[in-house]
């Protein structure tokens, strides 16, 4: 009996570690867990109105087999509830205006449309994450008027307005039926659509108390990620697998201007390590939704060229899950307006190949794991030149870039380094040496050591 509990038990260990990734943090004792899926795994963010012609979740499924093929591994769907009418924006509103939690947006297709689509991703190994609201609802939500109490009120004792959002509603925190209830209705979507986790809008502005609640919740259900929009040490805190590297996409755009040399990079990546608990997972990028509405990232910031070797760093950076918005592997390289219809087409594809390389990297090589390490090198000019190498498990990764507009001198001197390696863009094995060679204007290369 007592082999057969040892048996058992040894099963149950064996289980768990394959389930979740988990530390300690020493400055805070909190247990970060980490589904072992996302360690090397890769986030692609869907915006459905824009994505197709129909703007619907099934046409949206048309493009599944290219994507995997391509390398996603994660698909963010922006929010799929209805919605609100009242005080509405544009012709279609905001994806971020809730009217009801337990819905599915009409103008996507019907609930069963969802689930079919959450079988289809998964039969092809890959996982679903939705984006959550849970800051705010829309200006017309049913618990306007089911649960009034739910609400912060203005001075005049309507419904108070979330930030300057008009079509938008605060909810009160400090009503714990409001919280179990915002629960509750993160629970029906693993319940009943089997999802893998949620992007939660505005956690930064949920508080903490409440996040502690409702993660652990949340994971006993099954092994999800939760991605906070926001940077705040308190998040991970709270529970949350990763946060936006904020602090480091705009630290990108000044070095991207030259406002900044590339070595500016450091100083973010010496904050992060004082800031966050040390299991931390940041969700590296080059553009996502606000960023392209709002900004114009990806062409504006990091226009032709430059996009290459900023795309390549969020890719292969430490504790870093990257992030895709849908559309950059065409690449569609305007603003698409968030209120009304403006489709993407896609058929040139011109990124999917590079795109495809570093995915494919990540997945198979170890050293690309969130959780490898990290240690910088000096190959060259360390205001124009950034390279680094990523370890794990015996494999090891060297990225070398250029973040200027001229050619740049790399001279490679640690023995560790030099011999036999392979160039993952070129396709082909190099013996490195310790002469010097040019590195492109906006170059990039990247080398994986195989194991012995």
């Amino acid at each position: 009996m007592k082999r057969i509990f040892n048996f058992l038990l040894l099963q149950f260990l064996v289980l768990s570690y394959s389930l979740c990734q988990t530390t300690t943090d020493d400055k805070t004792g909190v247990a970060n867990e980490h589904p072992a899926w996302i360690m090397q795994g890769n986030i692609y963010e869907v915006n459905v109105r824009q994505y197709t012609q129909e703007g619907t979740l099934n046409a949206f499924a048309k493009h599944l087999d290219r994507l995997k093929e391509m390398g996603v591994q994660t698909v963010w769907f922006m929010p799929i509830n209805p919605i609100s009418k009242v005080d509405r924006k544009g012709s279609l509103g905001s994806y971020y205006a809730v009217s009801d939690y337990t819905a599915l947006n009409p103008e996507f297709g019907t609930i069963a449309d969802f689930k079919q689509l959450v079988k289809t991703i998964h039969n092809k190994g890959m996982k679903v994450i939705i984006d959550w609201v849970p800051n705010h609802t829309g200006a017309d939500h049913r618990w306007l008027t089911e649960q009034p109490d739910f609400f912060v009120k203005d001075s005049t004792g309507k419904a108070a307005m979330a930030v300057d959002w008009a079509d938008t509603r605060q909810l009160n925190y400090k009503n714990p039926v409001m919280q179990d209830s915002m629960i509750a209705a993160m629970k029906y979507w693993v319940s009943n659509t089997d999802i893998d986790g949620f992007r939660c809008d505005v956690a930064w502005n949920v508080p903490a108390t409440f996040w502690s609640k409702c993660i652990p919740q949340l994971k006993r259900m099954k092994s999800i990620f939760m991605l906070a929009e926001g940077d705040s040490a308190y998040l991970p805190e709270s529970g949350f697998d990763a946060v936006y590297a904020w602090h480091m996409f705009k630290m990108m755009e000044k070095v991207a201007k030259g406002e900044r040399p590339a070595v500016g990079l450091d100083s973010i990546v010496h904050e992060s390590d004082s800031m966050y608990p040390a299991n931390t997972i940041q969700m590296y990028f080059t553009s996502n939704h606000d960023e392209n509405s709002w900004n114009h990232a990806d062409f504006g910031t990091f226009p032709g060229p430059v996009h290459a070797p900023f795309a390549v760093f969020t890719q292969t950076t430490a504790n870093s899950v990257p992030l895709i918005y849908g559309g950059q592997e065409e690449p569609v390289l305007r603003a698409l307006k968030f209120f009304d219809k403006d489709p993407m087409h896609f058929g040139k594809l011109q990124r999917a190949p590079f795109y495809k390389t570093l995915l494919d990297l990540r997945k198979r090589n170890a050293a690309l794991s969130a959780d490898a390490s990290f240690r910088k090198l000096s190959v060259g000019d360390d205001k124009a030149v950034y390279a680094f190498i990523r370890e794990k498990g015996g494999k090891k990764v060297l990225v070398i870039l250029n973040f200027s507009n001229r050619p740049q001198p790399i001279t490679i001197k640690e023995k560790v380094l030099l011999g036999n390696a392979y160039n993952v863009f070129k396709g082909t094995k190099e013996s490195i040496s310790n002469k010097a060679w040019n590195i492109s204007p906006w170059g990039y290369a990247v080398y994986e050591y195989k194991s012995d």
